[in-house]
């Protein structure tokens, strides 16, 4: 069995079978711990099809998973990338009830949404929802059809809330509090579950890696990170076998790589690098290590394929343990034309 000595935070994109949802798989897990099941927001944004409206933003029900001691386990949430699995689904039963919970809050402005979420109660019933909300604005919640509406004095529209769309209760991500000792036992325990509840791994799926950032913080650990992820993202690709379909991760930019090449001192590097249209979602997510006080400081490893598979995940964060282990050493990471192509090799340090 593999150890991994790190503390680490692990994503995996799982999904519900057909009259199951994430919500079953909370309670699951609550019960071989000990422990109980909130009923959190969980925020995330999807494509608009309002015309010149960008995105939305959006609150889904999520369920937070403490042990018998109140310590945090794991949160099971939606992930919006998941969605091939969900088409053409014919079987009316597969459409969640908002009267059982399984509604959204939408906004278009975020600031906003994290406004109403300060307000409103997780989990409340739908013919209360954004009634908080509408008290802290002076206004009212309109009734449309199966849609509740919040609008401002004027008419303007603050945030609205309906049903969740087909099939999207059985979505799964599980978020586990980060890990310091015991990864591969938490992970078959949350695993060992989903595969008892008939939970399979979706066609888009991937799992995440959060690190902590704070030894990266500097120009030559960044410089590395940078180089490994850029250089090595063919090898990296392969050696993880990272899944094709999988959304929301691309190569990190040509310019950042030319800026960790040049750039002199850690505040200098820092700004340069906000400059180049960082965002999360790259196969390596570097954005906290670019904020003086990041929400969570972390360096997210995003190419992992999707997994049920306790062994096969903590094999595959092994290597990117020892991979990140090299980029802390003052030696540049070197090109692969360079080092053979090895990854082994670098990962063993003798590249």
């Amino acid at each position: 069995m593999t150890t991994l000595r790190r503390r680490i935070g692990f994503e995996i994109e799982l999904l519900a079978p057909r009259g199951s949802d994430r919500r079953a798989l909370a309670g699951s897990v609550a019960d071989q711990v000990g422990g109980r099941v909130s009923t959190v927001f969980h925020t995330d944004s999807e494509p608009s099809l309002v015309p010149g409206m960008g995105q939305f933003w959006h609150l889904t029900p999520g369920f937070a998973v403490n042990d018998g001691a109140g310590r945090p386990v794991a949160s099971f949430v939606d992930d919006i990338t998941l969605v091939d699995d969900l088409r053409d689904l014919a079987d009316p039963t597969d459409v969640p009830s908002a009267e059982d919970g399984w509604y959204r809050i939408l906004s278009d402005e975020p600031r906003l949404l994290r406004l109403v979420e300060r307000h409103e109660t997780p989990g409340a019933p739908f013919d209360r929802v954004l009634r908080s909300a509408a008290e802290l604005f002076g206004t009212r919640v309109d009734v449309i059809g199966p849609v509740r509406r919040l609008d401002d004095e004027s008419g303007a529209t603050l945030a609205m809330a309906t049903a969740l769309a087909r099939g999207r209760d059985r979505p799964c991500e599980i978020v586990t509090a980060p890990l310091t000792a015991d990864h591969h036992a938490t992970l078959e325990l949350l695993l060992g579950r989903a595969r008892t509840l008939g939970f399979t791994v979706p066609r888009e799926a991937a799992v995440h890696l959060h690190f902590d950032g704070a030894p990266f913080r500097a120009p030559g650990p960044f410089a590395n990170l940078v180089r490994l992820f850029a250089l090595w993202r063919d090898e990296l690709r392969s050696a993880l076998g990272s899944n094709p379909a999988a959304t929301r991760v691309r190569r990190l930019p040509d310019e950042l790589l030319a800026l960790v090449e040049t750039a002199d001192g850690w505040p200098a590097l820092q700004t340069a690098a906000a400059g180049v249209g960082l965002t999360k979602f790259f196969d390596v997510n570097l954005t906290a290590l670019l904020d003086a006080d990041p929400v969570r400081d972390t360096v997210e490893v995003r190419i992992l394929p999707g997994s049920i598979d306790a062994d096969a995940i903590t094999e595959r964060a092994a290597l990117v343990e020892q991979l990140l282990d090299r980029c802390l050493l003052s030696e540049p990471v070197p090109s692969p034309e360079r080092a053979g192509g090895d990854l082994r090799a670098l990962a063993d340090h003798v590249v």
